[in-house]
């Protein structure tokens, strides 16, 4: 429970910080969206002084900060300067595919990355280690971008096996949840492809090393004088040393798949939280921005904060180390 409250004392306050750096930066950024002809040629510089007091831009800064830190509490980023609408609510609609794309992808590189790199370990400079390296070479190596054009162009635009873009299917029956949701994975399939890829090649890589170095122990050599069989032995022995520091690692990618939805979403028209960023920066959208960065860095420390309560309990020294 102390390390509980510790945590999220370490998450206020770094939220904290982060609301600082974050609106002194966006108000340092040049130009605006007030800027002349930023909304409108025609409009006058009163006309652009009006709108700045309805939002209250025409206060100091320090009190605009003030007035914008009292509504962040309450989860109100503000109005939207394009749409008009509460940042909130349209956050609200656009947060959960991107969850759902981010926390599919670490599921799943978490399990495939573990295959991988203990099978290579246990096999080293056999035909399935050489492959898994260079696939891991090649996932360090490709832009997703560049990925995603690629599969587009071949299996959407020349072998037409999956959509080029959006989420669902025009006139799909949202009240069969079944037929709904097979056709958003059928949708989802190939930028789910392209941020697994991508993310898998690091992550197996360090398992391949961390098992060599595992299978170099002296309690690896007195189970194999004990001639435990292979599997025992990795449940027993190599997994329990083996995933506090993939926990942590995990943890720690999380803004990085975040912050690739921005690109992805954008390349195949999803309708998220990253598309809804980078149309906000072209239009300067400050509230959105804002609204933006602080839920993603509170998704992101919360994220650090599970793997390491996750960490208690499986790695008794770590609990030890920070009590």
């Amino acid at each position: 429970m102390k390390k509980v409250l510790r945590s999220l004392g370490y998450i206020a306050g770094m939220m904290f910080l982060i609301s600082v750096i974050s609106f002194l930066a966006i108000h340092a950024a040049p130009n605006s969206f007030f800027s002349a002809g930023g909304l409108n040629p025609n409009m006058t510089d009163e006309n652009i002084q009006a709108l700045k007091a309805v939002y209250g831009l025409d206060k100091p800064l320090f009190e605009q900060y003030i007035i914008w830190i009292k509504s962040l509490v309450t989860l109100d980023f503000g109005i939207s300067f394009v749409t008009g609408r509460e940042v909130t609510a349209e956050i609200k609609e656009r947060i959960g595919i991107t969850l759902f794309i981010n926390l599919t992808t670490l599921f799943i590189v978490f399990i495939l990355s573990l295959w991988l790199g203990i099978k290579a370990a246990l096999n080293p400079n056999s035909r399935f280690d050489k492959a898994v390296k260079q696939l891991s070479l090649l996932s360090f190596s490709m832009p997703s971008f560049y990925l995603a054009l690629l599969l587009i162009l071949f299996l959407s635009v020349v072998l037409e096996w999956f959509p080029i873009a959006g989420v669902h299917s025009i006139g799909v029956d949202s009240s069969n949840l079944w037929e709904y949701y097979l056709d958003m994975l059928w949708h989802l399939f190939l930028p789910l492809i392209v941020i697994i890829f991508v993310s898998i090649g690091s992550m197996t890589m360090y398992v391949r090393s961390l098992v060599i170095e595992i299978m170099k122990s002296d309690y690896i050599a007195f189970c194999k004088a004990r001639d435990l069989s292979q599997k025992v032995m990795i449940r027993r022995y190599v997994l329990p040393n083996l995933l506090p520091p993939i926990i942590t690692l995990l943890g720690l990618s999380l803004p990085g798949l975040l912050g690739g939805s921005v690109i992805l979403e954008q390349i195949f028209s999803i309708e998220g939280m990253g598309q809804l960023f980078y149309f906000s920066a072209l239009s300067r959208d400050y509230p959105v921005i804002m609204g933006i960065l602080m839920i993603t860095a509170l998704l992101t420390l919360l994220g650090n904060m599970l793997a390491d309560l996750i960490l208690l309990k499986l790695n008794p020294f770590f609990k030890r180390s920070h009590a």
